[in-house]
């Protein structure tokens, strides 16, 4: 099943001294099914690029993302396709991300999506957990769910689903929003939410 037909998304991180490891499954009745989408982001990368791959043997561009600027916290990312055509672009708000994370998502056609956290006192509790000295090293041990609408219509959520391992569960309910946009920020939400 080509994954714009999918509504249902499943993703998982594995973190690895080099590298942040994303795969995403399509849905099976709840579960995670086949593997539709491989990344491995490299930790510490000075200008972030991150290729989204068909499959673990990454032989199949399906996507990538790509940081603007070096460094500039609210520049934004641009998402090309497997053939590097521009397909969308997303950016992290960075004013409004100081006590709830905010994100923008903007797809050719259509009024801009935006993702905020649902919680907005946790969003404040994972911050004030970053701030304590003696749990620096530590995970944060909260959960984040971001709901991404546009025109106060549901876009998509990413709900991360576990509380030690990075397990998310994505649900798409806008049948136009491209699924490879849709899997670019969702990797995003979680690699660069610290950022």
């Amino acid at each position: 099943m080509h994954p714009q037909a999918m509504n249902v998304l499943h993703m998982h991180q594995k973190v690895t001294l080099m590298v942040n490891r994303y795969e995403i499954f399509a849905d099976n009745g709840g579960e995670p099914g086949h593997l539709v989408a491989f990344v491995e982001q490299k930790r510490m990368a000075f200008k972030e690029q991150v290729t989204i791959f068909t499959d673990s043997g990454k032989g199949q561009v399906l996507a990538g993302f790509r940081a603007r600027k070096v460094i500039d916290l609210g520049s934004g990312y641009d998402v090309t396709d497997g053939d590097g055509r521009s397909i969308g672009s997303f950016r992290k708000d960075f004013g409004k991300s100081l006590m709830n994370s905010t994100w923008h998502l903007d797809q050719p056609g259509a009024p801009t999506a935006t993702g905020r956290e649902r919680n907005a006192g946790l969003a404040i509790l994972r911050r004030v957990w970053g701030f304590l000295p003696f749990v620096n090293n530590i995970p944060v041990p909260f959960r984040f769910h971001f709901d991404f609408t546009r025109n106060g219509q549901p876009v998509f959520s990413v709900d991360k689903k576990t509380w030690v391992r990075d397990h998310y569960l994505i649900t798409i309910a806008d049948p136009h929003v491209d699924r490879r946009l849709v899997i670019a920020q969702a990797v995003a939400v979680d690699a660069l939410q610290s950022r």
